[in-house]
């Protein structure tokens, strides 16, 4: 046998069918006083697998690239995914380099064949869906 099982968890699937239901998922990263860029793996009915943290950046950036962003989502064979980062400013609105990767990753869930959910901008008074907003469509 190649790996041992330490522990299993038996916890029910948490199904995310809204920008809520993926809230509810990541607002204990809301408060996190440096930005944090995290992916949400789904499977096929668009359970949670897990929740990643892909980058730690500093008070106000953080750098994410494709290549771990999708590392993850690919070694645990999730069907789709969803994005988030903090900001700690708790502004909940999008920079203009929030649009551009938001956009880049899209591109890169297309080629390969894992698509972009959505991106939510979480912060201590809420979340800022791109989706709700209209800056972005599922492909």
């Amino acid at each position: 046998m190649l790996y041992d099982i330490i522990s299993e968890r038996h916890a029910p699937p948490y199904r995310i069918s809204s920008p809520g239901d993926a809230y509810t998922v990541l607002k204990r990263y809301a408060n996190a006083r440096t930005e944090r860029f995290l992916v949400v793996l789904l499977n096929g009915a668009h359970d949670v697998v897990s929740v990643r943290i892909i980058t730690v950046g500093l008070l106000n950036r953080t750098i994410v690239h494709p290549r771990e962003v999708f590392r993850p989502a690919i070694v645990e064979n999730a069907a789709a995914i969803l994005l988030s980062h903090n900001h700690p400013s708790c502004r909940l609105d999008p920079s203009q380099e929030d649009l551009d990767i938001t956009k880049r990753l899209q591109d890169a869930g297309e080629l390969l064949g894992i698509p972009v959910l959505d991106h939510l901008i979480i912060g201590r008074t809420g979340f800022y869906s791109m989706v709700e907003h209209g800056q972005m469509t599922v492909r």
